[in-house]
């Protein structure tokens, strides 16, 4: 006769087979889980995929990666509505747009600059497609630049606009204006990955002619296509308010200096060949690769202000090839640093590398 196991024993028993069942189960869950993990990728975390959030940030890891071919585009300012730093990022907007308002020779704030805008520069408020926007300024700066052979932050660059293209002072970096500024140029790249070049920012490349630029061609096309904007003497025009000009002048005592940005031959046919004359884009251009760069040496060629730089390049073989004041580190003289033709100075300083 076989014993009846007693109930203690029934009780372990059952206890036993509960225990061995729990751990059955959390392996098989664990199993499931690693699989997901490496097998199944995302779908373990199915709840952001189908939102708002994660296709911005699909979005964002598409446009701005450096191997996009897609172009980058500025954040809406509605995104900021409502927000603590919507004031101040608006003011930042309207001190690029009309910045003679603030800080021309009849600035309500200041009086630093030649009258010119920085929107004159940079178009559509820092905004337009190769035209000199400030898509990629938050996310590479600080960073070394040759020029001063140091490295910037932005509150340097920003100074170096109004000192050169202004010709004027440099802000007070504790500012309202300054602060200001910096915060609209960070709301601008804030959907910039840090560290990367977007497309479309900047100015646009174009090649060099097989020839010096010339600027008695590039006073015809002057005459034909930009007079009527910015007068035949280059002095622009002023809105009815005789504050902020409509067209900014192009060369003489209210233009940029000879140690800005646009001085450089290359950057003015690359700022004229993919935004001028008014409604050009780097789409549809008006004019030709010749024209942009006969124009460029006409206004370059032109009387302005002129800016001591003793300390610009203190590494002169970092000097670009159309800077248009020496010393330099090659055998070109100064005029065809200036006027070009540019392809031979190139060709030496890949030799020497």
């Amino acid at each position: 006769m076989i014993p009846k196991p007693s109930k203690s024993s029934v009780n372990t028993i059952g206890l036993l087979q509960n225990l061995i069942y729990t751990i059955l189960l959390v392996l098989v869950i664990l199993i499931y889980l690693i699989y997901l993990i490496f097998e199944g990728g995302e779908s373990l975390f199915p709840w952001p995929q189908n939102t708002k959030e994660h296709q911005k940030v699909v979005e964002v890891e598409d446009l701005y990666t450096k191997e996009t071919d897609r172009f980058w585009l500025a954040p809406d300012p509605e995104s900021i509505k409502g927000s603590a730093l919507e004031s101040q990022i608006l003011y930042g907007r309207d001190l690029i747009v009309n910045t003679a308002k603030y800080l021309g020779p009849k600035g309500s704030v200041a009086q630093i600059s030649n009258g010119m805008n920085c929107q004159n520069c940079h178009l559509d408020a820092g905004t337009k497609i190769f035209g000199n926007n400030y898509g990629s300024v938050a996310s590479i700066y600080p960073k070394f630049r040759a020029r001063s052979g140091s490295v910037e932050n932005i509150y340097k660059r920003v100074n170096d606009c109004f000192e050169r293209s202004l010709n004027g002072m440099p802000l007070d970096t504790m500012s309202l204006e300054m602060q200001a500024i910096k915060m609209y140029i960070m709301f601008l790249g804030s959907n910039v990955e840090k560290g990367t070049v977007v497309k479309g920012s900047g100015l646009k490349d174009m090649p060099f002619l097989d020839r010096a630029a010339d600027p008695v061609i590039g006073k015809k096309i002057y005459m034909e296509k930009c007079a009527s904007c910015h007068v035949k003497d280059g002095s622009g025009i002023k809105a009815g308010d005789g504050v902020v000009y409509t067209y900014p002048p192009l060369w003489g005592q209210h233009s940029y200096n000879d140690a800005a940005g646009l001085y450089r031959l290359s950057n003015f046919a690359k700022y004229v060949k993919y935004n001028m004359p008014l409604g050009a884009t780097y789409e549809a251009p008006q004019l030709t690769d010749q024209e942009a760069w006969d124009l460029a040496a006409f206004v370059n060629t032109q009387v302005r202000p002129h800016k001591d730089t003793p300390d610009d390049w203190p590494d002169i073989s970092k000097k670009p090839i159309d800077h248009p004041v020496g010393p330099y580190s090659d055998s070109f003289d100064a005029i065809q640093h200036k006027l070009g033709p540019f392809k031979p100075i190139a060709d030496a300083r890949k030799t020497q590398k």
